[in-house]
């Protein structure tokens, strides 16, 4: 568990704006998007470690501690500039980023297309039912399987999908019940969940104006709504927009997930740039001006 005594809680949208004005990210001259990013989930790890977490929480995994080897390679492998797209979920899964380090992180996803590399250490507290195995686990996550597959599918390189977007999770940590059940966070005690996710609210703000994204599309209703609250609380001007979470949790997305997305980021503009046929074309200009 995380142990120690909680930090100061905020009231509401009006202390989170005055937080994340006061915590306004100031770039660094000369560094990289990736160096950047880095550097603010470094920050909001040393702030989580002052939480504490009582029922029903039991167990919490931070894989940007135990995972921070491959969840660095993604990073700097995938986070650049231009990227106007931030796709943002809620928090990890229990075989995937939970397991790997990147968001929706499912295994084979993550060593097979995204060529992720790097060793993967343990939490301190390990529940005996959820063991950490690295890129050695052999459990799939759907909701991971479905979205790596989905734009595995519409882009066919890793490059197609990153040269405009880039995925993140709100809340880095996962949670777990005495019994090993997987604890989402609008299911924490309302007086933790709220203080956690102040300073994940933060954290995002920061991440926005570094990263300078255009719009943040949540992966489920959830991390949609908190985007668009904290964001326009800290007066950040990025259009928030979602697309339905691809959990085997919800009917819906069982009968359809990819058709479902697909129609939605028609509808954003965000699907004609991730084509096949967008990125050979645009690699193609990129090297006749080279």
């Amino acid at each position: 568990m995380l142990n120690g005594s909680a930090m100061s809680r905020g009231d509401g949208n009006e202390q989170n704006a005055k937080e994340c004005a006061v915590l306004k990210w100031i770039p660094e001259q000369n560094a990289t998007p990736s160096s950047r990013f880095l550097k603010l989930e470094l920050e909001l790890n040393a702030h989580l470690r002052g939480l504490s977490f009582g029922d029903p929480v039991r167990y919490v995994y931070n894989p940007l501690e135990y995972a921070w080897e491959t969840h660095r390679c993604y990073v700097e492998k995938y986070c650049q500039e231009g990227q106007s797209f931030l796709f943002l979920g809620m928090n990890p899964g229990p075989f995937g980023m939970a397991q790997t380090g990147v968001p929706f992180g499912e295994v084979k996803s993550v060593v097979d297309w995204l060529k992720i590399t790097g060793s993967v250490g343990r939490p301190d507290d390990e529940h005996p039912k959820r063991r950490i195995n690295g890129l050695a686990c052999t459990q799939s996550e759907v909701s991971g399987a479905r979205f790596w597959g989905f734009f595995r599918k519409l882009c066919s390189e890793p490059a197609a999908f990153f040269r405009h977007c880039f995925v993140h999770n709100l809340c880095p940590l996962i949670f777990m019940s005495s019994s090993g059940k997987n604890l989402t966070p609008p299911e924490l005690n309302a007086r933790e969940r709220e203080e956690l996710l102040r300073l994940c609210d933060i954290a995002l703000c920061q991440a926005v104006e570094a990263l300078g994204v255009s719009m943040v599309i949540g992966v489920g209703r959830v991390a949609e709504q908190r985007a668009r609250r904290a964001l326009a609380a800290a007066g950040i001007d990025v259009r928030v927009e979602g697309i339905m979470h691809p959990s085997p949790r919800n009917p819906l997305a069982n009968k359809g997930w990819e058709s479902v997305a697909k129609a939605k980021l028609a509808e954003l503009g965000v699907l004609s740039l991730l084509s096949k046929n967008t990125w050979s074309e645009e690699s193609s200009h990129t090297q006749m001006t080279l």
